[in-house]
């Protein structure tokens, strides 16, 4: 009988190989430079085109931010509002996993 040939073991050779072109810290850093970069100019675009002042009333609080600003507090308040549900769930996970006896 002749042998086939068997691409998985080609593949799994090639995968030993290291990469050179692979991701590393310094290019995942880069990216995430790049990224916030992005991000920071998109905030800037927004706050520049954003600077009438609105009217805002809030728990006895009464002011008159530019409407970037009190868009902005309202989404890192939200933001806030969201990590700390998440960190909250993963606290009741880690807990529930370390009651919970492993054989």
């Amino acid at each position: 009988m002749s042998e086939q040939h068997d691409p998985a073991k080609d593949e799994s050779a090639s995968t030993r190989r290291e990469d050179p072109l692979r991701s590393s810290l310094t290019s995942r850093a880069w990216m995430a430079t790049v990224g916030l970069a992005v991000v920071m100019l998109l905030l800037i675009i927004f706050i520049a085109q954003n600077t009438q002042r609105v009217e805002v009333s809030f728990l006895g609080w009464d002011g008159t931010p530019p409407l970037a600003v009190a868009l902005l507090i309202a989404v890192a308040a939200g933001l806030l509002l969201a990590a700390t549900a998440g960190a909250l769930r993963i606290w009741q996970l880690r807990r529930r996993v370390r009651r919970t006896p492993h054989d």
